[in-house]
């Protein structure tokens, strides 16, 4: 589906690069059909001996080549990218954009009629291929191609669609959602120490079980709330654990940062 396409990354920071790692190493692409540009010359020439892909000095030029245009780039420049790539979209290549907030209306709008767009919020575990990306078609885009974008971001985690009216909440939930994670992490690991466990020791138990849990979840039909109760006994020391946090209304604090979060996000795509 993917091997007699060509993609192009305008933007070669993390993200774009976490994608190039990617797609070569699940075989979605040969590395002479990936090219990328960047305003940091070195960036393209480490991406280009990193990965043997192909760099390109301008947007036009990169535009022409590719099948496939990945914007990840930052919000506050997609207007000049968009402004740029325009004139060079006479082929009608797919695009792409991982770009925070900027709606498939903005995006359709800046780009010439009947562009098939689509609108990805990925999320920063995608940079070691575990990451968690909602996708939304805009109206030029057919079946063949949402499946495209599905599985390239299907090689550096897990990727579904959803309506564009809910980038919102996925920005909240799982754009978002890494940080939550570390934060909760973070306390683990200092009440481990404060308990008097060495902080690197600490550090591999907390990960280990985040990791554990996560993959237990994973591996079954199962509700949280039913595993859960499998680890807690009467009387034990996990339900113990569990009091406190429900005193503190930890449940319904992580709710709220979410609806915050989502809140935010809304209107940021409204400035």
């Amino acid at each position: 589906m993917l091997r007699d396409q060509s993609i192009g990354f305008i933007g070669g920071g993390n993200m774009g690069e976490a994608l190039i790692s990617g797609l070569i190493a699940a075989s979605l692409f040969a590395s002479e059909k990936v090219f990328a540009y960047d305003v940091i010359e070195s960036r393209i020439q480490y991406l280009e001996k990193e990965f043997g892909i192909k760099g390109r000095r301008s947007i036009g030029e990169l535009a022409e080549s590719c099948s496939i245009i990945v914007l990840a780039v930052k919000p506050q420049v997609i207007s000049k990218v968009l402004e740029t790539l325009r004139s060079h979209l006479s082929h009608k290549p797919l695009v792409i954009s991982i770009a925070a907030g900027i709606s498939l209306s903005i995006l359709e709008g800046r780009l010439p009629d009947e562009t098939p767009v689509i609108r990805v919020m990925p999320n920063t575990p995608a940079l070691v291929r575990k990451g968690a990306s909602a996708l939304s078609r805009g109206r030029a885009v057919s079946t063949a191609q949402m499946e495209m974008g599905l599985a390239l971001f299907r090689a550096v985690g897990k990727a579904v669609e959803v309506e564009e009216k809910l980038m919102d909440t996925v920005t909240g939930l799982s754009g978002s959602g890494p940080a939550y994670v570390l934060l909760v992490i973070e306390a683990l690991i200092d009440a481990g120490v404060l308990m008097g466990l060495p902080r690197q020791t600490a550090r591999e138990l907390v990960i280990q079980t985040v990791i554990g849990t996560s993959m237990m979840l994973e591996s079954t039909a199962k509700h949280p709330a039913e595993l859960k109760d499998m680890i807690t006994s009467p009387g034990g020391t996990t339900i113990q654990g569990l009091q406190v946090l429900e005193s503190y209304s930890v449940r319904g604090a992580l709710m709220e940062c979410v609806e915050a979060a989502s809140r935010r996000s809304t209107e940021l795509g409204m400035s």
